[in-house]
């Protein structure tokens, strides 16, 4: 550890900043919908459930930040975007706080640490400014020795309760021979690695891949190379809210001489997924944004029922967790009611109707994915009948939020379609747009895909907020730009009860689960 590295560890230790030491229980909470009319037979039945993780809204209380941005300073960057690139860092910078720390990682032919974790005092801020703006471009691209540098300057971190690790990853180019190695093969362990890709020339496939091998990971796109602090800046909206991480969801299916014969995770969650001899399925989701939510479709196959009359079915229990278990919450069961004459379907209540869009959602990036497939294959008419199907299948749908999700899914689908009126457009803009899309719902994480004028679907109220931040910033980058802190300020000034409502709300469900255990208790001792 350096001089620079000790100082900042000694500075945060005697101002409290070594993690937020505050209470963390209700900061995510899960909820299985429950199904008021849909029942299921007694006989063999198959049945979807849906089970949702949500962080709190409140960005009170968060994580500390360390983050590595790893920048491609090759020749092709010469010019604007080597400008952009400064650009978006400087707005970074100015933006974070004591609690967090940055380190700058530059690479072409070969990777250099140009500082190692700072926290981010007015002096560093003022330190690596002045790095950042003397950036040159020059030299080849070697990809993986960027990541790999980047990933050994988080592995050396002495401080790391309640901080997360993080790369920004940014190129506008394809590794340079074989010699460079393939960037796939790195592994990033619990780190969350977000890319960028710059214009035509890049390998968004390369950049994609690299991001979806990392818990949480997201690629975004920067069409014409010149505009990177918008998608820095939403994202960024989201690491400075981060609530909790380790947050993973246990599903433990009741086989055996119960009515379930077998259960699965229904495609279109894409999390690391394991499944022990016992059957029990579990998805490590890494981080959750302040007001962020993880949606999981859950298939069950019924056994056929010996029973005569209708009766609950427990089918599995789900249980979620987050901070390495230091907050494990109460289970719940996932319940349907069986019974030997179904009601017949009628009007859908609001938790169906959660469900079935949930279905839609899962099913819209479906056929994005087969559409981006056919039009990477040059079968440009086939895809656009696939977008069309999709834009079809969203006419019918009522949702409880309004139009909110169908125009969010809508408007992706025109996107494509304008950029699917030649190969060669959709050779440049398409093909990254799609796949930014694509693994934003399997990650249901926002990503910039270059149009920040749509609202994606998963943008949380200060990812909103720094959109509008950035953009002035781009104006005029001489402009005085807030601090986390000062956000955090006007947003507890504009809701006081945030910073204490989640642990409340958590107690208080304790409170009625315990009293209603003690009812039952004293209503069997009264018979």
């Amino acid at each position: 550890m350096d001089v620079n590295s000790i100082i900042d560890v000694c500075f945060m230790r005697c101002n409290g900043m070594s993690g937020v030491a505050v209470n963390k229980q209700g900061l995510v909470t899960m909820r299985i919908p429950k199904y008021s009319k849909k029942d299921v037979a007694l006989t063999v039945d198959s049945v979807t459930a849906m089970v949702e993780i949500e962080a709190t809204s409140s960005t009170a209380v968060r994580e500390g930040l360390d983050l590595v941005a790893v920048v491609d300073v090759s020749g092709s960057m010469r010019g604007h975007k080597i400008e952009s690139v400064k650009k978006a860092l400087q707005f970074v910078i100015m933006k974070l706080t004591p609690v967090d720390r940055l380190s700058i990682v530059t690479f072409e032919s070969s990777a250099k640490r140009l500082t190692p974790l700072r926290s981010m005092t007015q002096d560093a801020q003022s330190d690596l400014k002045t790095i950042v703006g003397r950036l040159v471009a020059d030299g080849g691209t070697n990809i993986k020795a960027g990541l790999d540098l980047g990933l050994a300057v988080l592995g050396d971190r002495v401080l790391t309760v309640s901080r997360t690790a993080n790369i920004f990853l940014m190129s506008d180019g394809k590794p340079e021979g074989k010699s460079s190695g393939d960037p796939r093969q790195v592994d990033p362990g619990e780190v969350s690695v977000y890319t960028f890709g710059f214009g035509q020339g890049t390998d968004h496939k390369l950049l994609t891949d690299i991001a979806k091998k990392s818990p949480g990971g997201t690629y975004s796109t920067v069409p014409d190379g010149t505009n990177l602090s918008a998608p820095f800046a939403q994202l960024l909206g989201g690491l400075l809210t981060v609530v909790a991480q380790d947050v993973q969801l246990t599903l433990t299916p009741k086989t055996g001489d119960g009515d379930l014969d077998t259960m699965a995770v229904a495609p279109g969650t894409d999390y690391t997924q394991t499944t022990d001899a016992n059957g029990v399925i579990t998805i490590k989701f890494g981080t959750l944004f302040s007001g962020e939510t993880r949606k999981v479709a859950v298939n069950f196959t019924l056994k056929q029922s010996s029973e005569s009359e209708a009766y609950n079915a427990t089918l599995a229990v789900a249980r979620h967790s987050y901070a390495a278990e230091e907050t494990r919450q109460p289970a719940q069961n996932i319940q349907r009611l069986r019974t030997p004459e179904p009601s017949s379907p009628g009007v859908a209540g609001s938790e169906e109707r959660s469900v079935q869009a949930e279905e839609v959602r899962r099913q819209h990036a479906d056929m994005i994915c087969k559409a981006s497939e056919l039009a990477d294959g040059g079968k440009l008419d086939r895809a656009r009948d696939k977008i069309m199907d999709a834009q079809n299948a969203l006419e019918d749908i009522v949702l409880d939020d309004g139009d909110r999700m169908v125009n969010a899914l809508r408007a992706e689908l025109l996107r494509l379609l304008e950029y699917m009126e030649s190969q060669k457009l959709y050779n440049k803009l398409g093909h990254p747009y799609a796949l930014a899309t694509i693994i934003s719902h399997g990650r249901q994480r926002a990503a910039g895909r270059g149009d920040e004028e749509v609202i994606s679907l998963y943008v949380t109220p200060r990812m909103i907020a720094y959109l509008e931040q950035a953009k002035k910033f781009e104006e005029n980058p001489q402009a005085p730009v807030p601090t986390a802190d000062k956000d955090v300020e006007q947003e507890l000034a504009a809701n006081p009860l945030a910073a204490f409502s989640a642990p409340l709300a958590f107690y208080l469900e304790n409170a009625i689960q315990a009293l209603q255990a003690i009812q039952k208790i004293i209503s069997a001792t009264t018979i």
